[in-house]
């Protein structure tokens, strides 16, 4: 798709973003949530991502939202602090136009450029054919396991595929001092804003 425009998602972007969420959830298997969450619920989560200072993203294209991707922690104690994971959502009318691919490619610069080492994909159904398991081996990512089973929805079990994605070094030497997440961490030791 051409005249797609990748940008960091803004709170106008809210009530767009909560409705290709609520299709996902409703229609699809990616999420396993299976009550699709309010504008309040989903303001909550961009604030609290946008405040972390992890990227969240937008593609709009002919005036309107047609997905989003933002990066999150991976788990909440301090040695996981170098590993983000990462989510990307595209409107059922934009599919299979290389929006996801254009999210994902900006998500991963940004994640690059902020000094992670890793990104982790936790895919819900992620059978070897599905989308997004497509997207990200496209982009890289390798497997690193699957969970069986783990979520029932839409009348039948699904598996979670991890896929993981090493960057700026992933495991080799140590991080680097001045990447956001070492700073945070200092910075929460200290007792002082990130």
């Amino acid at each position: 798709m051409s005249n797609i425009d990748i940008r960091p998602a803004l709170a106008s972007d809210l009530a767009r973003i909560t409705e290709i969420y609520a299709d996902a959830v409703t229609n699809g298997t990616a999420s396993y949530e299976l009550e699709a969450p309010s504008l309040a619920e989903m303001t909550a989560r961009f604030e609290a991502v946008s405040a972390a200072g992890w990227p969240y993203l937008v593609a709009s294209g002919g005036g309107a939202v047609l997905g989003y991707a933002y990066a999150g922690p991976f788990r909440p104690r301090p040695a996981y602090r170098f590993i983000v994971e990462n989510s990307v959502y595209v409107a059922p009318e934009a599919k299979g136009r290389g929006v996801g691919k254009a999210l994902m490619e900006a998500l991963v610069g940004e994640c690059r450029r902020l000094g992670f080492r890793q990104i982790v994909a936790v895919i819900g159904d992620g059978s070897p054919r599905s989308p997004s398991v497509r997207l990200h081996e496209r982009l890289g990512f390798r497997h690193s396991g699957m969970l069986a089973a783990t979520g029932w929805k839409h009348g039948r079990w699904l598996d979670t595929v991890l896929m993981q994605l090493p960057m700026n070094g992933g495991g080799d030497g140590d991080p680097d001092p001045d990447s956001l997440p070492e700073r945070r961490f200092r910075a929460a030791l200290a007792g002082t804003p990130g």
